[in-house]
């Protein structure tokens, strides 16, 4: 008989960041300059954790590993994690998962509406080649960063299966994580994006991933462009507060509804 060992870790702090860049107005937060990412990634090295992408920190807990971790991810693909994320990182000796929305790469993130242009332009898929050989996880964000948890059957294979294997394909690398756009899923979403041939995926969730949890919703922190190094290390340590998290669970139902009918009357929430 084989017996499994209890886990020695207690939680894994996992961030969310977007945009490297600064912007102004309602998305501001979806947006870190380089050098408040450096404040931030340095605060953390310097209290002693260790930085990595999402599947390698996984991967180290089931390990064993006793290294106090944090998981570094970034959403969308945004052409400035090329020219500033990645030298920041580099810089902190920090690992990272970039999350790509396929079927966007290289034009603007359309689902942003009118402040799409303020964040630039995605990835091209040689840039994003260029990530990848940087040592970067590139991990799957679907083709068209559509809420999964409203699509029909047929759609939602498409967007996990179809942009997992372009993924795959053009990089030359198996692809292992996946985020859902805006955060959305279900029972229905993870079992998709299990069948696919994902082994992890992550969501929001404003909270720290405990021991036991599924391995389909990774939840995540959300660093901000007003948080200072020392702040998110305090924001690591805390984990966040549990009240959100637990408002969005109960809201999910119902704001899933509303979003079924908005995509069927052909009205755009992001």
């Amino acid at each position: 008989m084989t017996v499994t060992a209890h886990p020695a870790w207690q939680s894994l702090p996992a961030l969310m960041y977007h945009s490297v860049s600064a912007v102004a107005g309602p998305m501001r937060d979806l947006a870190v300059p380089p050098e408040r990412l450096a404040e931030q990634l340095h605060a953390l090295t310097a209290a002693g954790y260790r930085l990595v992408g999402l599947t390698e920190a996984l991967d180290l807990l089931e390990q064993g590993c006793t290294d106090r971790l944090v998981a570094v991810t970034f959403d969308d693909g945004y052409r400035d994690f090329l020219t500033a994320a990645v030298p920041v990182l580099a810089d902190a000796g920090a690992g990272a998962t970039l999350y790509a929305s396929v079927g966007h790469l290289g034009r603007h993130a359309d689902w942003l509406g009118r402040w799409a242009p303020d964040f630039g332009r995605l990835l091209t898929w040689d840039e994003l080649a260029e990530v990848a050989d940087a040592g970067i996880e590139i991990g799957n964000h679907s083709l068209v960063h559509h809420p999964l948890d409203v699509l029909p059957a047929a759609q939602l294979r498409e967007e996990t299966v179809r942009s997992k294997d372009e993924l795959e394909q053009r990089l030359g690398r198996r692809v292992r994580g996946f985020a859902y756009p805006h955060g959305y899923n279900g029972a229905r979403v993870r079992a998709a994006v299990l069948a696919a041939g994902h082994d992890n995926a992550t969501e929001v969730g404003r909270r720290l991933h405990t021991p036991g949890e599924r391995r389909f919703a990774v939840p995540r922190l959300q660093p901000t462009p007003d948080l200072t190094g020392e702040q998110l290390v305090g924001l690591v340590a805390g984990g966040g507060s549990s009240l959100v998290p637990r408002l969005k669970q109960i809201a999910q139902p119902g704001w899933r509804v509303v979003r079924r009918v908005a995509r069927a009357t052909g009205r755009n929430l992001t």
